[in-house]
């Protein structure tokens, strides 16, 4: 009987079963290790339930990623062919699998850590954002050194691999009929589970994707817990994302939302310059003048406390994206992140969308971009000439000016300190023609949350280590306006600021859907025009109009957001995308939708942690919300897909 069952254990198929069991073993640990490392996504929201339904879906993401990457292995193991039964043949195959399968591993880590950065599980269109960065390999090391503790559990989850996965017995059969017919059954068998697994189920009209996490959970940000690296990677694999919903006919679409900007017949133009600052990581929480409804609030922005005091802002404001390369569109070209980032979509090949420099270039303005890393960083150079920017200063020119200190004024990873960069940004504008339009896209503030060691010591450490980074980036501001205000085109420009995202968080409220999007819009004019807070929502995809807006702009262009200085303040939204859901505010409500259902409308003013839905005590403004929302999507879809971003010229 021993016998028996050490036979029955060692045939190819109860071997490979047992090898994939310990893969999924893997994989729930590495799924701890990311609820534990990511818990403030979690904190006061794990439940019973809830872990019950994670673990649930998980099985079946787990089973997808597993089959793809055990799929040449199982071919391997259950060929019905009695040459391949060898020792040798066995153990090479064995290394097979845990090869492919400690790349699943990794991935699953990395995305661990990464995702405080990026805010959802990394896709395919990773290799693209990054494809231009030369310095990759140096963060990775540096960042396998700050996370050791999840370099190490990679390590002890390789090495299991190593020591569980077996490899069968050489001879369970003779060279016989029966030999044959139990193999092919075999194979046949394991086949058909493979592709039942790759597909997630057997009751499945399609194949599940990664929205489908979304119903294990309460809420979007809970579902990449669910979900797993290795099936984002695969589900995104040369697919096309971006399909377009027919929710409306085009009649009823444009009544609803048609994404084109008029502007007043009684418009007249008046230059001024345009000066935009994309602050990275420059989240709302940091700002003592945006948080003054919190008692004992410490601020991280002085200088930004006090020009907010003579600027126009709102009371709430939103990213349209999770990543830098997400805020360039959406804060240029009035463009949102819905599904992909625009910028890796085929559409933007061939001019086929224009921006604020475009547009004031029809004014005769000047423009110029500034970003203080290596030229090709995050495609910063070919998008700003893409909408029509003029000249970019990067890294390079910067060192083609000796006196600001070249590459002794370099953070060794990223870009140029932010201080010496403002400086020179304000030293260039002043050989501008006017009127001109420049914008910067700032560096210090992001990851790994150093500063300048001469500055080691003046600014004060925060309870999270970007903390102090914003105070020093703060001070750059300061140092440049001090200068700037000294120039003779400071008095006629609108100074405008955002963040391109948020970052680290410590406030519970900026952790939900709702606030992992809170970044500042400042609008400042010198000459005092535009002050005060309105009670009102606002999105990166309004600065552009509300920049043309303000200007008297007089054209019509193509654009996601709204002229904030016109629009009544219960008329404004803000629209994006996080983990497979829509999500659309407007008023006192969030809204989330898959695409075609909707999953839940909380009221993010009173209920701050999104913990109550009211999609079935309200349903008459969760459907009129909804709807709202499928017009945005559906339009934005549209002219993606079919290249209509840009206004033709009228003959």
């Amino acid at each position: 009987m021993k016998e028996f069952i050490k036979a029955v254990l060692g045939t190819p198929l109860i071997t490979l079963l047992w090898n994939l069991l310990m893969v999924y073993i893997c994989f729930m640990i590495c799924r701890v290790a990311f609820v534990w490392y990511n818990w403030e996504l979690y904190d006061g929201y794990l439940t019973q339930e809830l872990l019950l339904n994670m673990f649930k879906g998980s099985l079946r993401f787990d089973t997808a990623a597993i089959m793809y990457l055990s799929i040449i292995y199982t071919f391997l193991t259950l060929l019905p062919l009695h040459v391949k039964e060898r020792e040798q043949y066995y153990k090479v195959i064995r290394w097979v699998l845990i090869v492919c399968c400690s790349i699943g591993i990794v991935m699953n880590l990395a995305d661990t850590v990464y995702y405080q950065f990026s805010g959802k599980r990394t896709t395919i269109s990773v290799f693209k954002e990054f494809a231009n960065e030369t310095n990759l390999g140096q963060i990775i090391f540096k960042e396998i050194i700050n996370s050791w503790y999840i370099t190490l559990l990679g390590i002890l989850l390789i090495a299991f691999l190593i020591k569980t996965i077996r490899r069968p017995k050489t001879i369970v059969f003779n060279h016989t009929l029966a030999y044959y017919i139990v193999r092919t059954l075999s194979f046949l068998l394991m086949g058909t589970l493979s592709v039942v697994g790759m597909r997630g189920g057997w009751t499945s009209s399609h194949p599940i994707t990664l929205s489908n996490a979304n119903q294990y959970v309460n809420r979007p940000v809970e579902a990449v817990a669910v979900l797993n690296t290795p099936f984002c990677f695969v589900r995104t694999l040369d697919k096309k994302q971006m399909e377009t919903p027919k929710y409306y006919s085009e009649e009823e679409l444009n009544r609803r939302f048609s994404g084109v900007i008029t502007p007043d017949s009684n418009a007249v133009f008046t230059p001024k310059n345009v000066v935009v600052f994309i602050l990275e990581s420059f989240g709302t929480e940091y700002i003592g003048a945006l948080n003054k409804d919190k008692p004992n609030f410490v601020s991280y922005t002085p200088f930004l406390d006090s020009l907010i005091e003579e600027s126009l802002t709102f009371t709430y404001s939103f990213a349209n994206g999770r990543k830098s390369i997400d805020a360039m569109p959406s804060i240029l070209s009035g463009i949102p992140m819905f599904v992909e980032n625009f910028v890796l979509t085929p559409t933007l090949i061939n001019k086929n969308v224009s921006g604020l420099a475009e547009e004031l270039a029809k004014k005769g303005y000047y423009s110029a971009f500034f970003h203080g890393a290596d030229n090709s960083s995050m495609g910063f150079k070919s998008y700003s000439r893409s909408i029509g920017y003029t000249d970019y200063f990067g890294l390079t020119e910067f060192n083609q000016e000796p006196e600001f200190g070249g590459m002794t004024k370099f953070d060794g990873i990223w870009a140029i300190w932010d201080e010496d960069y403002l400086q020179y940004f304000c030293h260039k504008m002043g050989s501008f023609q006017q009127p001109f339009v420049s914008s910067i896209f700032t560096a210090s503030s992001h990851h790994p949350f150093a500063i300048p060691k001469w500055c080691e010591g003046k600014f004060q450490e925060g309870t999270l280590p970007i903390h102090k980074c914003i105070r020093y980036s703060d001070n750059g501001l300061r140092l440049f306006f001090e200068k700037a205000k000294q120039q003779d085109w400071f008095n006629n420009t609108l100074f405008v600021f955002t963040a391109d995202h948020t970052n680290q968080s410590e406030y519970p409220e900026y952790q939900t859907e709702v606030g992992k999007f809170r970044v500042p819009i400042i609008f400042y004019d010198p000459s005092g025009k535009l002050k005060g807070e309105r009670n009102c929502i606002a999105q990166q995809t309004d600065i552009l109009p509300t920049i043309l807006g303000y200007l008297g702009y007089d054209k019509p262009f193509i654009c996601f957001g709204q002229n904030l200085l016109t629009t009544k303040d219960e008329d404004t939204f803000a629209a994006n995308y996080i983990n497979g859901i829509f999500q659309y505010i407007k008023g006192d409500y969030v809204v989330h939708f898959d695409g075609n259902e909707l999953m839940a409308m909380y009221n993010y003013k009173t209920d701050t942690g999104l913990k109550e839905n009211l999609k079935d005590r309200y349903p008459d403004i969760a459907y009129s919300l909804t709807e709202e929302l499928k017009a945005v999507i559906q339009q934005y879809m549209e002219r993606i897909n079919e290249k209509e971003l840009v206004i033709s010229p009228q003959p």
